[in-house]
């Protein structure tokens, strides 16, 4: 090789460099996370008080105390004045083989609360609860256990927020109370001693999974994922909610934050630093199939919709929509054709009752008042009956856009009884599962002829004929109420399938809490 060839790839090699130099410094400034994400999943991403540290768990990572096998270890990236450093791990005592995780910092930065409890000496934690670990001119402590009176959480996965200035600490559990799988939960600390964990409620809470909630600085905002909700774009999709009193079970309905936010795939763990103007999260979109942090500093656009609501439209305020009325309208259609259905019948209940009907395309438009919490009933010859609930009494737009799909009366359909809900383990229904039962019975009443059988289903955990025999006493409950509001018992069979017909996989939770339905099935129109 002669010497006008070396120095030329010597120069290719010194441009190369420089270019892949320059290029890795304007995507860090793009993205300040580009060296903290990896192959391995990012999430729970809390940034210290100083803003100088960035605390995240990785799971399944080589270096973690359990090795790949590890659930998540706490990590520490550092702020470099242009994005953030790759981070390091934070070492034997933040870390064990159990789930470790930041979830809170004292105003002055010298407490660190984390998820979970640290056994003295062991690898996995043997109690539930929170810990805290305080700085030391060592670094941080060995975590101290709280003990927080009936905590308990069945799930495999843990998360939550601790507001230091309230003392309140929010988090997900499957716990003694909860719809099914996770829900949301807060605890207040008082003169050192945690009180029992209050369910949120189910205007925040769904038969399906809410997870990593955090609250805003003032405490008023909640933020939380969600698989559980008919505005979702993807497997979990994040939203906030308001508090409307000091109980914390009075809450808005929850506004799903949009697809500048929230993709098709899984986004969790939101946190809003709104001092920073910086809203941080985890998301799958775009990545390896894991979780990687990002980010958004920008202010959030109005959120798309609220629950089965598919439009919010700000319109200009006219004489014909008061400042406590809003105009609600939409579509109703057929769900398997898409066709209009003419003469439907959407009745709203609260206080009192309104009725709107749609037109020859399905149409339909009417004026409610915006201060109540409405259960929504859709009925149309020849369809089943639909029920929703809207809440609005918080509402600050003038126009809201609903849609229904109904679904036709036929042999072989398959209607899913979504809010009959139970109590674990047991036969007792939830109060809000008699609106849908009612829905149920209207739609018999107004079907004379229509015949059903009512299924039953659980996932395939636990003892299968125990399964069988509670999924047949579900379906005997549902049967007995519907025959006490006067459906003849011949119309309705009912049979307990245990967890013999799964629609999904029972590899995870998620796909379990699909498996876990009330159904029934038209078997004579």
């Amino acid at each position: 090789m002669d010497k006008s060839t070396l120095i030329f790839l010597f120069l290719r090699m010194r441009f190369t460099f420089l270019f892949l130099f320059v290029s890795s410094l304007a995507l860090s400034q793009t993205n300040p996370f580009v060296l903290v994400n990896s192959p391995y999943d990012e999430q729970n991403p809390v940034i210290s008080p100083d803003g100088k540290s960035l605390y995240l768990t990785i799971a399944n990572h080589p270096q973690n105390v359990g090795g790949l096998k590890d659930p998540g270890d706490i990590w520490i990236s550092i702020w470099t004045g242009g994005g953030w450093s790759a981070p390091v791990h934070g070492g034997s005592v933040l870390n064990n083989r159990s789930l470790n995780g930041v979830v809170g910092f004292s105003t002055n930065g010298d407490e660190m609360y984390l998820l979970n409890h640290y056994a003295k000496g062991e690898g996995v934690v043997k109690t539930q609860g929170i810990s805290v670990s305080m700085r030391s001119g060592t670094g941080w402590t060995t975590p101290r256990n709280i003990s927080i009176p009936y905590f308990l959480n069945r799930s495999s996965s843990f998360s939550g927020f601790l507001h230091y200035e309230l003392q309140a600490f929010v988090f997900a559990a499957e716990a003694y109370n909860t719809l099914g799988s996770e829900d949301l939960y807060v605890t207040f600390n008082a003169e050192g001693r945690w009180a029992e964990p209050i369910n949120l409620g189910n205007m925040v809470n769904t038969p399906f999974q809410e997870m990593s909630p955090s609250l805003s600085s003032d405490g008023l905002k909640l933020y939380f994922a969600s698989n559980g909700r008919r505005s979702g774009l993807g497997s979990f999709d994040l939203y906030m909610s308001e508090r409307l009193d000091d109980t914390w079970k009075n809450w808005s309905t929850p506004i799903n934050l949009g697809p500048q936010i929230n993709s098709e795939g899984r986004e969790l763990f939101v946190r809003n630093y709104e001092d920073q103007g910086l809203l941080l999260y985890t998301s799958t979109r775009n990545s390896d199939g894991y979780g990687d942090i990002r980010f958004y500093q920008d202010s959030l656009q109005t959120p798309f919709t609220v629950d089965t609501v598919v439009k919010m439209i700000p319109l200009k305020r006219d004489s014909m929509v008061s400042d406590r009325t809003v105009r609600l309208k939409g579509r109703v259609s057929n769900s398997k054709s898409n066709v209009g259905v003419v003469n439907a019948r959407i009745t709203f209940r609260a206080d009192s009752v309104l009725i709107a009907a749609s037109n020859e395309a399905g149409d339909y438009e009417i004026l409610i008042p915006s201060t109540q919490v409405y259960s929504i009933e859709v009925e149309a010859k020849g369809h089943v009956s639909l029920s929703e609930k809207l809440d609005i009494h918080t509402f600050e737009m003038q126009t809201l856009e609903m849609n229904f799909k109904l679904q036709p009366i036929e042999v072989g359909a398959v209607v899913s009884l979504k809010s009959v809900l139970f109590e674990i383990g047991t036969t007792d229904l939830l109060e809000e599962s008699y609106d849908q039962l009612n829905v149920v019975v209207d739609f018999l009443q107004a079907n004379p002829k229509v015949e059903i059988e009512l299924e039953g289903h659980t996932d395939n955990r636990g003892d299968r004929v125990k399964n069988q025999l509670l999924s047949q006493q579900r379906v005997d409950k549902i049967k007995s109420y519907l025959v006490s509001k006067g459906i003849s018992a011949r119309r309705i069979r009912g049979k307990g399938y245990g967890g013999s017909r799964p629609i999904a996989t029972n590899d995870t939770e998620e796909a379990r809490r699909l498996n876990r339905r009330v159904e029934f099935r038209i078997v004579k129109d």
